[in-house]
């Protein structure tokens, strides 16, 4: 994917204010209007222009966006960084997925297929509720298989006194249900945008993501972990002690275990008093290596009465 550098398509500094911006985009949309313009390829700047305008003339996706400073050129190979959109709050109902956006691969990566609503269009009238808030959390597995309270701090959009777009931080404590999963919401009422004539606030909506954990991972409500285990527990069993996100239990190898076996711990998952995850143990044995003489005749004596082709299946 191409990363696209939308100042540079609209002609204009990454520090322009709101109304510069506006100004730009409305001289070349003249210029390169498909119904005016006499240039070749006329459609495809206007289009580009209307996908720059559509994310700089927006604080809140501007703000998003300049996430990336000016480290990347136009037409670079770019792959944006996992939840680099965590702590950052929309208006609107996130991403829309509507059919009528014609955005490239670039924006639709970043905002979704037809980006993040406005809103929608108001309705003439004074008293009105405000908008709804989004924004994507990363938080630890372990506080979901917990449930936990913290404070989470978000960036909020704003445009200065210069006209030019800044962010500014909006901190907020947080109730993490005890089993919520990713891609969940959490609703806090009222912490959205103001109402207008005394209507109440709108809502602010968290979406949950993971961040990544060295131990464990987590697939829907499950969470599943890579035990390494030698080949004498493997053939002839044994009673491990074995990581969980609620803490360490023993779990019992049944004889003759073969790696990538998978057992199962009920209910240490992500679970609810509705739902319940388990946590599923992937067995991988670990070959001891064979450094001493009397270590290499061991193996040796065990190819002697142990004999096995694990490549039987294979035909060979």
């Amino acid at each position: 994917m191409e990363y696209r550098d939308y100042y540079d398509i609209l002609g204009v500094e990454r520090d322009a204010t709101q109304d510069a911006i506006k100004q730009a985009y409305r001289r070349l949309a003249r210029k390169y209007h498909p119904d005016v313009s006499k240039e070749a390829d006329a459609d495809k700047k206007f289009k580009d222009l209307g996908e720059a305008y559509e994310v700089l003339k927006d604080p809140e996706k501007r703000a998003a966006y300049d996430k990336f400073g000016s480290n990347w050129q136009n037409g670079q190979d770019f792959e944006p960084p996992p939840n680099w959109d965590a702590g950052f709050e929309f208006r609107g109902a996130g991403y829309t997925g509507g059919p009528d956006g014609d955005y490239s691969d670039f924006f639709e990566t970043l905002f979704g297929r037809s980006g993040y609503s406005g809103g929608g269009s108001r309705r003439s009238t004074f008293r009105m509720k405000g908008e709804d808030q989004h924004a994507k959390i990363v938080i630890r597995p372990a506080d979901a298989y917990n449930g936990s309270r913290q404070t989470i701090t978000l960036s909020r959009a704003t445009i200065d006194d210069q006209g030019r777009v800044t962010t500014a931080p909006h901190s907020l404590q947080v109730t993490i249900p005890k089993g919520i999963t990713e891609g969940q919401r959490i609703r806090l009422e009222g912490q959205g945008m103001p109402g207008m004539g005394g209507a109440p606030a709108g809502d602010l909506f968290l979406e949950i993501a993971f961040a990544d954990d060295p131990i464990f991972k987590v697939h829907k409500r499950d969470i599943h972990l890579d035990l390494p285990i030698t080949p004498w527990e493997a053939a002839l069993g044994a009673t491990i002690t074995v990581p969980t996100l609620g803490g360490k239990v023993q779990l019992k190898i049944p004889a003759g275990s073969q790696g990538g076996n998978k057992l199962r711990l009920k209910g240490r998952g992500l679970s609810t008093a509705k739902q319940q995850g388990d946590q599923i143990v992937n067995l991988r044995i670990v070959v001891p290596e064979a450094k001493t003489e009397e270590q290499k005749q061991l193996y040796k004596k065990m190819a002697e009465i142990m004999p096995v082709n694990p490549r039987n299946d294979l035909g060979l």
